[in-house]
């Protein structure tokens, strides 16, 4: 399956039906008056949050999506059919954006939320509602209005608690297939992974956490270097980053601090994310020379520091325990945070 996680489309909600002008004309009725009836309303446009879906693919080739028009009105004081409404599934964690002034109009991260979109337009009036002691017989009915025309920007946004983020062929692939039953793509060139990767770790208790594993960022990918902003969105939503490093590259110290300004660089809170680094290959590295670097790492950042080989699953329950930990301490604080807001 192809990924596509952005996508820009035109929704054209229906046009309500016409009200009509009408006579009761009918055998032992005197006097029928005036009978046309309301046209329909149109269809709506829709959007649903759909679990299954992991990309938006079926937009790339579907640009246009119209809701059915209302149906005119009918004599004897019948209204017209309305349309029905259009509704769009779209994955779980899609933004839409209005295209023409890149607002953002919602944010479906729930299966089955729904969001209205472009509402469909009002059936128009038969001559029946002017009906008055003045105007016995009005001749007059009102035109449907239109439904609601709009440019749209579909932006995916992977929903996933951890991301695994760092260097091209710093070893993510390697390790969310260590971990889960993910099977990325793996070779010993950078760019291997194109696109990103899912995969669910259990927890102890049996519970499971998606794990993303982002395509390698580089240096000036803010600004849309290499894969840039096409994958940097995707970590927006992830609670906590477990940054990979290649232990086995002479510049491990600069590669760090590469992710790390692009993280700010970026913005959007990432690099006040709370994260944990690993350093990686490490059945590749002297032991003496994996201490050196380790305090190094120790020296240069906060963050926990962990050795690890995603090859030989090296440590990795060591890793994963951490990991638990501050997503945790990451639900604890949040549920602290809304107790705070509520009480007050």
């Amino acid at each position: 399956m192809q990924f596509i996680d952005q996508a820009e489309i035109q929704v054209q909600a229906g046009d309500g039906g016409d009200g009509i002008v009408a006579f009761r004309r009918e055998k032992y009725v005197p006097a029928g008056g005036p009978s046309g009836g309301n046209g329909g309303r149109g269809g709506s446009i829709i959007f649903k949050a759909e679990a299954n879906l992991q990309t938006l693919l079926d937009f790339r080739y579907s640009r246009l999506f119209k809701a059915e028009n209302g149906q005119r009105g009918g004599s004897n004081n019948k209204t017209g059919a309305s349309g029905d409404d259009l509704i769009i599934e779209v994955p779980c964690g899609t933004v839409i954006y209005d295209a023409e002034c890149d607002r953002i109009i919602g944010d479906l991260t729930n299966p089955g939320e729904t969001l209205l979109i472009a509402q469909g337009g009002r059936g128009g009036l038969g001559n029946h509602c002017f009906l008055s002691n003045r105007n016995r017989a009005p001749e007059n009915a009102f035109p449907g209005q239109p439904g609601e025309n709009r440019f749209l920007r579909l932006e995916l946004k992977l929903l996933a608690e951890v991301g695994i983020i760092g260097l091209p062929n710093a070893g993510k692939s390697t390790l969310i297939s260590a971990l889960s039953a993910a099977r990325p793509k793996i070779a010993d060139y950078p760019f291997t992974t194109l696109v990103p990767n899912l995969g669910v770790v259990r927890k102890p208790t049996g519970d499971g956490t998606v794990f993303a594993d982002i395509p390698g960022l580089i240096e000036g990918a803010h600004t849309g270097a290499g894969l840039g902003h096409d994958f940097l969105r995707h970590i927006e939503r992830t609670r906590l980053l477990l940054h990979l490093v290649d232990a086995t590259s002479e510049t491990a110290i600069a590669d760090y601090q590469t992710i790390q300004q692009e993280l700010k660089a970026y913005g959007r809170g990432l690099s006040d994310r709370p994260q944990i680094l690993a350093l990686n290959k490490i059945d590749a590295v002297d032991d003496e020379e994996l201490q050196a670097l380790l305090a190094e790492f120790q020296h240069l950042t906060q963050a926990p520091v962990f050795t690890i080989s995603a090859v030989t699953r090296a440590n990795l329950d060591i890793l994963l325990n951490q990991v638990w930990k501050g997503l945790d301490a990451i639900q604890a604080a949040e549920k602290a945070e809304l107790e705070v807001l509520v009480s007050g």
